[in-house]
């Protein structure tokens, strides 16, 4: 059975918080800071994947490398 590829998330904040938005079954909120040269971060957690606008279409969603 294939694994959804995780969630990626367009944001306009160069950092960003993130808990897995479960609820009870995400995991500890961690903030993140986007790399400025890469243009995007991800969650250590749950691979969730967030891009900034200034990069959108130029990084590969997570899960499409």
């Amino acid at each position: 059975m294939p694994i959804p590829p995780p969630e990626t998330q367009v944001v306009s904040a160069w950092r960003v918080c993130c808990d897995g938005g479960g609820g009870a079954l995400g995991h500890p909120r961690v903030w993140l800071k986007i790399d400025r040269d890469t243009g995007y971060v991800d969650c250590g957690y749950c691979d969730a994947r967030y891009i900034h606008k200034s990069f959108e279409g130029k990084v590969a969603a997570a899960g499409e490398e």
